[in-house]
């Protein structure tokens, strides 16, 4: 069974700081995902230079199989150490995995990461280093499928401090609120927002800290072909449905031309559904074989608003679509099901689209706007035109 790797973040500001403390550096070469999530001391410009300084060398040098000891001495010397205090300016965690779910993270002075297990949260084997006088923690990974890996800031287990909370919220709470509220559907990116959205809420709108979650998942490949618009040469058409239903995994349609292409080719019809679950997007329709079918431009010019918006690391809702309206159903097979994403994208014009402002080089704009933010979630994409 082929396997990828999730990945997702959620960043609070601290109240009346622009910029953020903290920083998520994430790269992936197709087999292997390295995330490092670096949290600056203090907050504001500094801290968050220092942190993007300690991610971003992190996740080069560790990306790039250099040993954990060399990469902690780089970032050691590299970093100053405050004169009062006497600890660094930047703590950080690093997770290394490949497909497989084997990997490494190494772990210095943040708060413990969550290993969610079969249902449950627990701690991982932590192994004590000392490099250059520093001790940092090394846990061997071996996920299973649906497993995960919550990371986070300090922010996180101060939340509440002073406010709902008189020491804020421990650790324990946190794997308790982890137990209760993580569900299987859940993609990396939603239990991020999960917790950090319980993090503002114990801060009351107005967080004392910076605070950022990370999650990482090993989930089930997905491949999802999805066909918008007609080819330029009709006799292209065949081509492109055959196409369409070669690739394995789920498959969609965007666009009413386009739809009675691929019910034609099958030997069927488009069966739309007339009831308005929103109305401000047209309605959908069942072609036999299809998993979902839509209206093209204006459903895609919506879900373009949801892709968006699932990827604000400062948005907090909720990372899931169970409206029936058609751009929901295209978030949910896109966001939350799909690992890999293969548009196979017609170029003919439109004649319905006559004297509207709809053109062929917006379709083309809305889809590689899309096929942008896809990647930002992780996805594997290619775009066919025809």
């Amino acid at each position: 069974m082929s396997l990828d790797i999730e990945y997702g973040f959620t960043s609070l500001n601290k109240a009346g700081e622009e910029l953020c403390g903290d920083n998520v550096q994430i790269y992936s070469d197709g087999e292997n995902t390295t995330v490092v999530l670096a949290d600056g001391m203090g907050s504001g410009v500094k801290a968050n230079i220092l942190s993007m300084l300690t991610s971003k060398i992190l996740c080069t040098m560790v990306a790039n199989e250099i040993s954990i000891e060399d990469c902690v001495e780089t970032i050691l010397e590299t970093l100053p150490v405050c004169k009062v205090r006497g600890v660094a300016y930047a703590t950080f965690t690093v997770v290394h995995i490949d497909s497989n779910g084997r990997g490494v993270m190494f772990e210095f002075d943040n708060p413990p990461a969550i290993y969610y297990h079969r249902g449950r949260c627990g701690d991982f084997e932590r192994q004590e280093l000392t490099v250059l006088g520093k001790k940092v923690y090394k846990s061997n990974l071996n996920l299973e499928e649906g497993d995960l890996i919550v990371f986070m800031s300090d922010g996180v287990i101060h939340a509440g401090i002073g406010m709902l909370l008189n020491f804020g919220w421990q650790r324990p709470e946190v794997m308790d609120f982890l137990n209760k509220s993580v569900t299987p559907r859940m993609t990396a990116k939603a239990v991020a927002c999960l917790l950090a959205g319980a993090c503002n809420d114990l801060y009351m709108d107005k967080p004392g800290d910076d605070t950022t979650v990370a999650a990482v998942k090993l989930r089930k490949s997905l491949n999802v072909a999805i066909m918008v618009g007609a080819p330029v040469n009709k006799d292209m058409d065949d081509y492109c449905v055959e196409k369409l239903m070669s690739y394995e995994g789920k498959k969609a349609v965007c666009g009413g031309t386009t739809s009675q292409i691929v019910a034609r080719h099958l030997g069927t019809k488009v069966d739309t559904v007339l009831d308005f679950v929103d109305k401000d997007i047209p309605p959908i329709g069942h072609i036999d074989g299809i998993d979902v079918t839509t209206e093209g431009v204006i459903t895609l010019r919506r879900l373009l608003e949801l892709a968006e918006k699932y990827n604000s690391t400062s948005d907090l809702s909720p990372k899931y679509y169970d409206k029936k309206d058609g751009a929901s159903l295209l978030a949910n097979l896109l966001f939350e099901q799909a690992t890999s994403v293969h548009f196979l994208v017609g170029q003919s014009a439109n004649i319905a689209h006559k004297g509207l402002p709809i053109d062929i080089t917006m379709k083309l704009k809305l889809v590689e706007r899309l096929a942008d933010n896809l990647r930002r979630m992780g996805k594997r994409v290619e775009i066919e035109y025809n």
